[in-house]
């Protein structure tokens, strides 16, 4: 029997997941900080007595594009945004550390700073947390600084220091909840170089225009996966006829 019919057939279904792949980053186009996710397949040679004529589709590692979205002027006292390379730290509930480009940062009941997600912000000496009734700053560097409101200008008081991380991309992996790890789970050291800005936001770096283009070719290739499989139909039934007549 000709294998064409499993190379089709699995071709057509690594397609479907580029296009499933494709949609979601579609829909997170104007996801802050989002970074799109990158499907990875190779071709493995199908093990058989005859000609290597055959190939099957196989997954390889997915990986994301760490490219920079644009910086948007939000004027809000707790957003940041990561100018260039690097990450905002999270304590997760279990103790571990995930990473995120989103800053849009917010204060819990208790004053707690914490991501969008609802997590607490790591700071470089623990939680931070932001008193009621005061301006809050954040400088380049991630310190995290008050005024109270109102009062007359002066020493502004520093509640702590936003931990930044700038580990290698290639060492990260993309968890379920859209934050990023390191793949052996450990923390990774804070690094004085990524800058920050206060009162911003990053954008998503999905092209919807790409995408658009990425759907349209992969319907195409979809499509031959198809044909291909119609073929091997065809000829499995041309060949059933032949040996009838034999």
């Amino acid at each position: 029997m000709d294998r064409l019919i499993y190379t089709a057939a699995s071709g057509a279904k690594h397609i479907l997941e580029q296009q499933a792949t494709t949609a979601h980053n579609l829909a997170n186009v104007s996801t802050t900080g989002f970074r799109a996710q990158i499907d990875a397949f190779r071709a493995v040679q199908v093990e058989s007595g005859g000609l290597p004529t055959r190939a099957f589709v196989v997954n390889s590692t997915a990986g994301a594009n760490f490219d920079s979205g644009a910086i948007q002027m939000t004027g809000r006292d707790l957003d940041v945004a990561v100018r260039g390379k690097g990450w905002l730290a999270v304590q997760m509930p279990d103790g571990t550390e995930a990473y995120t480009r989103n800053g849009a940062l917010q204060t819990n009941a208790n004053g707690v700073l914490q991501s969008a997600g609802g997590f607490n912000i790591a700071g470089e000496g623990g939680p931070i947390t932001v008193p009621p009734e005061v301006m809050v700053t954040i400088g380049g560097d991630g310190t995290v600084s008050t005024v109270a409101a109102g009062a007359t200008p002066g020493a502004a008081a520093v509640l702590g220091r936003l931990k930044l991380v700038n580990p290698p991309e290639a060492d990260l992996v993309r968890g379920d909840d859209g934050l990023f790890r390191l793949r052996d789970g450990a923390a990774a050291p804070a690094d004085p170089a990524v800058v920050v800005a206060g009162g911003t936001l990053e954008g998503s770096n999905v092209s919807p225009v790409d995408m658009m283009v990425n759907m349209i070719a992969l319907a195409r290739s979809f499509d031959t996966q198809m044909s291909l499989m119609k073929n091997a139909e065809n000829n499995a039934a041309k060949a059933t006829q032949i040996l009838a007549l034999s």
